[in-house]
């Protein structure tokens, strides 16, 4: 009978002194949860679906591989993939009082340079249930005031509810289903199954008139519990009806204090009143509201508008009313003078007609009134003095003063005098002169002020002369450019943000002016407050000179002494970009200097051999009119951190009760950019305690980019965690340091998950075999040392009271292929995994077999795990590196986790 079984068995090994990439690896990641789960389920195409109830706490950790430790970020998406709603830099997500909202999909990224980044993701559903309502109607179609002539009521009832909620209706305590009463109907509206339950009474009868009760579940999922809403049906049962007790509109002065009043004037139940603003416009923070009444103190222009009072009582549909607050106010009060409009002239003149027009914005407008003045005395309208006004329905108001045939007479300071007719605000009044000297107006540049040149950072000021009389608003604009540049430049704003600004004096004071400032300004009148002519306009060049950007602004280069390198600066943008010169310095030695030509954008400096005097600090200084960047590089020797390895398998071990040790493993950071390290500074400190403990670790040979170092730290402390601190030094001196934290966990049986183990349950027989073969190795053989010394470990369980035999076999393949028995064990060795390790001497390319004997009866599995092979002899327990050093003298002769060739073997019994 042969023996067949088709597990698999991972054989570990670890690699030091490994060239090229090493351990280097790229990310891989796993998701693991914890928390307050509900569940956690696989769905097809490997979608991992994680439950918690809301309120509860959302944890999920990402576990990651990978050298160097890679950088860790979760994401949250909610729809599409581009809505990205939250990000975290950390291992652990971890999310407290989780609300419906913050469920979707999770996303850990995991990158360190190598490869494409690994990510996973888990969806999360977060389940709840909200409180349910009953609505009342006599119709469906209610809301589109179809009614239906017989007394036929539909209950609603409604909850949001992750899962799907289920309903049940009582009327009394009688349970209410399809078919159990004929006068009663129960359905989910098409459009809306799972969230509504709609009970149909068909004309009313007696016994309907009764207390009706909804019950709400999610059959108790994540301990949810069910919830209910009642209601009484009565003859008295209607909808709401409400009133306001008020004027509408409500006018009011500003600073006085209004009540509105919002009264139910039927429904039952009795309606709940709500006062609210259109568009989601908050009430006024001062107002006060007490049932239906609305109080606002001091009220203001702003809180003018629309404001409604809504009733409800889940009887029909709520009933609302809407008033307006109307605040009296005067603004924005302008004038304009428009000359002789049948002549061609901008010019007022003798004999010919002016006009006066003033323009005021008002609150209510049907309460604006005008009056006008001359010389501080009234004006009424006259055959030659016509005055006339807008319809009041307009707004702004204006008003109207018509001069015909103008009079030397006439000339004069006409006010206009804007004001309410119930009062409640201050007038405005506004003067404008008529005279021989009011004249149309003119724009002109100062002397050399039509192209300016500033620097950035400055403040520039653009001015424009205006001339006439009144004078008008100048109004300030960027003109769109022309060419490539255009469609930028079309949606260029004001240094203030605006499309355009006022200035009353014709200065515009730009402060820290930018170079995206720079460009055409127009200056032009404005209509207001002038003639009401054709505007007259300007322009203004402004340039902005900026000092050269140039890259890298500061970079670090890590050199060994005697080796050869180049630095370079190149030149990004610059203006004006000619006449730049360089200069290149070492701290405050001049090194050389030069100017650009028209055809280069970089400037280069060599150093030949780097010596001693050459490490430092390097400049190089490109200048133009406006200033100068500066490129800065930081030639040093220092080493590159230590890339601390946190896959290190079994890397907490203990063989006393009260200290553990811990395999310290780590890779160099670019080895070969700077000289030899010569030896590393290890500092630990017990965390808590600001004492550390140093320790110099000297390293023979030159390390290679991806080589693992293993250092043995023992005597530590249960249960204390310990920061860890390594620093490479070389004839430089020390290089960056590189810091983890080791923590204490208690040990936990590795072998719970997967492991390796022979069947002996029938029809197995006693004596058959089954043989795990590991892949062929070649044997490290030298001059020195023909017969290499290796080291074979593994864990084995060998447990039951027909245990047979375990046996470890060295297979040789010379001219013949021989099977040396190397380590054997029988019998039953109690309820626990034990760790074997032997010593093996191959002279030629070896495989290791890895041999079970079924014994006597069922009771015989036996499992194996956690198999190693190391090159060097076995060492039991670690050395006490704290005096000691652990770099390895030969590599290991097994870099990856590789599946292991099955070989079954089968006796005929």
């Amino acid at each position: 009978m042969g023996v067949v079984f088709g597990l698999l068995w991972l054989f570990t090994g670890l690699l030091q002194g490994v060239h090229g990439q090493g351990v280097y690896a790229p990310p891989t990641v796993r998701i693991v949860h914890s928390g307050q789960a509900c569940n956690v389920e696989e769905e097809r195409y490997s979608e991992r679906v994680y439950t918690i109830k809301e309120g509860e706490t959302l944890e999920l950790q990402c576990l990651v591989t990978g050298h160097p430790r890679p950088q860790i970020r979760w994401t949250k998406t909610a729809g599409g993939a581009s809505d990205r709603e939250s990000s975290l830099h950390n291992e652990t997500l971890r999310i407290e009082n989780i609300n419906r909202h913050q469920g979707g999909r999770y996303y850990c990224k995991a990158e360190n340079g190598l490869g494409s980044p690994a990510i996973r993701s888990i969806r999360v559903d977060v389940y709840y249930l909200d409180d349910p309502v009953i609505t009342i109607h006599q119709s469906v179609g209610e809301a589109k005031e179809q009614f239906y002539f017989e007394r036929t009521v539909f209950l609603r009832c409604v909850a949001n509810s992750n899962p799907p909620v289920h309903y049940t209706w009582r009327r009394g305590r009688e349970v209410l289903s399809q078919g159990s009463d004929s006068g009663v109907e129960i359905y989910e509206p098409f459009f809306t199954q799972g969230e509504t339950k709609i009970l149909k009474l068909k004309n009313l009868r007696p016994q309907d008139y009764a207390d009706y009760t909804c019950f709400s579940s999610v059959r108790n999922v994540c301990g949810i519990e069910d919830k209910s809403a009642h209601f009484t049906l009565s003859n008295r049962t209607a909808p709401p009806s409400i009133k306001l007790l008020l004027d509408d509109p409500l006018v009011v002065n500003p600073g006085e204090t209004i009540t509105l009043v919002c009264v139910a004037s039927g429904g039952e139940p009795h309606p709940s009143l709500k006062w609210m603003r259109p568009d989601g416009q908050q009430l006024p923070k001062r107002s006060v509201v007490k049932g239906g009444t609305l109080t606002i103190p001091a009220v203001a222009i702003d809180d003018g508008g629309v404001y409604s009072c809504v009733g409800s009582n889940n009887v029909g549909n709520p009933a609302k009313k809407t008033t307006t607050i109307l605040v009296r106010g005067l603004r924005k009060g302008r004038f304009w003078i428009t000359p002789d409009p049948y002549h061609n002239d901008d010019n007022i003149q003798i004999g010919r007609e002016v006009k006066i027009s003033c323009q005021v914005e008002a609150t209510p407008p049907e309460e604006l009134q005008f009056s006008w003045l001359k010389n501080g005395r009234p004006l009424r309208s006259s055959e030659r003095m016509v005055i006339t006004h807008t319809d009041t329905d307009v707004s702004p108001g204006t008003t109207n003063l018509d001069i015909i045939d103008l009079k030397f007479t006439d000339f004069g300071t006409y006010t206009c005098v804007a004001s309410l007719r119930n009062g409640g605000t201050p007038e405005i009044s506004i003067d404008v002169n008529i005279s021989s000297t009011t004249v149309p107006p003119e724009l002109t540049i100062p002397r050399g002020r039509s192209h300016l040149i500033t620097q950035e950072g400055d403040t520039v000021d653009l001015q424009c002369l205006v001339s006439g009389k009144p004078k008008p608003i100048i109004l300030w604009s960027r003109v769109e450019e022309s060419g490539v540049a255009a469609a930028a430049a079309a949606t260029a704003l004001m240094p203030d943000g605006s499309i355009q600004t006022e200035s009353y004096d014709g200065i515009l004071r730009i402060s820290n002016v930018t170079r995206e400032m720079s460009g055409t300004y127009r200056c032009q009148t404005s209509q207001y407050n002038g003639f009401n002519v054709k505007p007259r306009e300007a322009l203004i060049q402004l340039v902005v000179q900026f000092p050269p950007a140039v890259e890298p602004v500061h970079t670090e280069i890590r050199q060994a002494l005697g080796r050869a390198f180049s630095l370079t600066c190149r030149l990004l943008r610059a203006h004006p970009a000619r006449l730049l010169r360089y200069e290149w310095k070492l701290g405050t030695r001049l090194l050389t200097v030069g100017q650009f030509s028209d055809q280069r954008d970089d400037t280069n400096y060599h150093v030949r051999a780097l010596n001693r005097e050459g490490y430092g600090e390097y400049t190089c200084d490109i200048t133009n009119e406006a200033g100068a960047g500066r490129c800065t590089f930081l030639v040093t020797g220092k080493a590159y951190p230590p890339e601390f390895y946190y896959d290190t398998y079994s890397a907490l071990w203990q063989n006393r009760p009260r200290v553990y040790g811990f395999k310290l493993q780590w890779t160099q950071m670019e080895p070969n950019a700077v000289d030899r390290i010569l030896a590393y500074r290890l500092g630990i400190r017990q965390m808590g305690q600001s004492r550390w403990w140093e320790q110099e670790i000297p390293m023979e040979g030159t390390i290679q980019k991806g080589e693992l170092l293993t250092y043995n730290l023992t005597e530590l402390i249960k249960p204390e965690s310990y920061l860890v601190r390594l620093t490479p030094i070389t004839r430089y001196g020390e290089g960056d340091s590189t810091e983890r934290i080791i923590t204490y966990s208690a040990p936990v049986n590795p072998h719970l998950s997967f492991y390796m183990y022979i069947e002996t349950s029938r029809p197995r027989l006693e004596g058959d075999t089954a043989r795990l073969l590991s892949p062929t190795f070649n044997s490290k053989s030298s001059p020195v040392s023909n017969n290499p010394t290796y080291c074979f470990a593994f864990y084995y369980h060998m447990y039951g009271k027909h245990i047979g035999a375990l046996n470890i076999f060295l297979r040789q393949k010379g001219q013949a292929v021989t099977d040396t028995l190397v380590w054997s064990l029988t019998g039953n060795q109690g309820d626990r995994w034990c760790q074997a390790k032997v010593n093996i001497h191959p002279t030629t390319a070896f495989q290791m077999v890895i041999e079970g004997v079924r014994g006597s009866g069922i009771e015989g599995d036996i499992a194996i795990d956690d198999v190693t092979i190391e090159e060097g002899e076995c060492k039991d327990p670690p050395p006490n590196n704290l005096r000691s050093l652990a770099p390895p003298s030969s590599p290991h002769i097994w870099q990856h986790c590789i599946t292991l060739i099955l070989a079954l073997i089968g006796q005929q019994r």
